[in-house]
């Protein structure tokens, strides 16, 4: 199947999940571009897509570059490293995976003064893995309420990763804690993005209130 082919296949899926539901009438589509070549980065924007994720920082670092003039909307999605957060700073327009006040604070003070506001997504630590990153649904919505602390970042909503599970009432399960802990978000300040699901989840993450969903391998098939 072509990239064009699995491209449309997503969205077909992604407009089918909103139609099961009431509440969502428009659901982001972030094409995960790890690992993946430009050429292939360069058909998906060629076909309409423009919001692209990337996890690597050297690496997203030269397709951001590489490919300047086009207008794309690049996300870090990945795991931050503290000695990364000011390339990241200065690259991104959205980061998803900020997960403590640490990486918080440098962003804010690396993120250059002539650059829009840095969006960021503060990760929601779901289930009891001693190995997950991110905050506790409290220290979420504790930072929530030290927005004005923070002038070069603006907080725009939550990411999880939760652990997979086999069945769709496992994974409903799983996201409606990041959807509780979103609209709890919303009584303190202003956001508008639950980004949840990816290609093997989308379906629930849709149904659960996601706003955005984070798609790689059955866009882009296998990372080369």
């Amino acid at each position: 199947m072509s990239l064009e082919k699995h491209f449309n296949s997503v969205k077909n899926r992604i407009n089918k999940a909103i139609l099961l539901q009431q509440n969502n009438s428009f659901v982001d589509l972030l094409a995960v571009s790890k690992k993946q070549p430009l050429n292939k980065i360069k058909t998906l924007y060629a076909l309409g897509q423009r919001k692209f994720g990337e996890s690597y920082v050297q690496e997203s670092i030269l397709k951001i570059i590489e490919l300047n003039d086009l207008s794309i909307q690049w996300h870090f999605i990945g795991p931050i490293q503290s000695n990364k957060t000011k390339a990241i700073a200065q690259h991104f327009s959205w980061v998803h995976s900020v997960d403590s006040l640490k990486v918080m604070t440098r962003l804010n003070k690396q993120r250059p003064s002539n650059l829009p506001k840095l969006n960021v997504l503060l990760q929601l630590k779901v289930g009891d893995e001693t190995s997950k990153r991110g905050f506790s649904k409290q220290e979420l919505l504790d930072l929530c309420t030290q927005q004005a602390d923070f002038e070069h970042v603006n907080i725009r909503g939550l990411m999880s990763i939760p652990a997979p599970k086999v069945s769709y009432n496992e994974q409903l399960e799983q996201f409606k804690l990041c959807y509780d802990a979103f609209m709890k978000m919303k009584k303190i300040i202003n956001i508008d993005t639950l980004s949840i699901g990816m290609s093997g989840d989308l379906e629930a993450a849709i149904e659960s209130g996601a706003t955005m969903v984070r798609i790689g391998s059955d866009i882009f098939g296998p990372r080369v």
